[in-house]
């Protein structure tokens, strides 16, 4: 009995492994506060500026998450984006990630208003891709909870426009 336990708690253990949340290639990290929840593992720029310096200087695209603690839409989209390994392990390999519960002054970050949730990509010359967009007319940036595979798709797409066009 104690050895049929014992077994099938290591095989839990090891599941919990294998099927867990992201964990980065150089082992689990602290989460930070940066995170806001959006990924806990990944690296997060503190400031706009910081972004634009870590994205120039890593040569690697902007991803920045426009969001509010208080919108449910952004706290449902929160909630998928964070528990997708692929999102999460894309995000910290191939990007510089930053969250912004505030709108920033640089106008070209909202380029057909200021809403949230919002996802705008930046590539490391500084350029805003206004050609990576979601599925909505009316809030061209926006991704709802079910879009998350597009919005999987659109950082490969920035991906691939990064290393075509330099």
């Amino acid at each position: 009995m104690i050895k049929t336990s014992l077994s099938l708690l290591l095989v839990l253990v090891a599941m919990s492994f294998t099927f867990g949340k992201y964990t980065p290639k150089t082992g689990k990290r602290n989460p930070q506060t940066l995170s806001r929840g959006w990924g806990d593992q990944l690296i997060w720029a503190q400031t706009y500026e910081e972004g634009l310096y870590w994205a120039r200087s890593r040569n690697k695209p902007l991803m920045v998450l426009f969001h509010l603690e208080d919108c449910p839409h952004s706290q449902a989209l929160k909630k998928v984006f964070a528990e997708d390994n692929e999102i999460q392990k894309i995000l910290d390999e191939d990007f510089i990630a930053l969250n912004l519960m505030y709108e920033t002054t640089d106008k070209h970050l909202s380029p057909d208003g200021q809403y949230v949730p919002r996802v705008i990509f930046v590539d490391p010359s500084m350029t805003v891709r206004a050609d990576v967009t979601g599925r909505y007319a009316n809030r061209m940036y926006a991704y709802e909870p079910t879009d998350i595979k597009l919005l999987l798709s659109n950082m490969q797409k920035a991906k691939k426009l990064l290393k075509s066009e330099l």
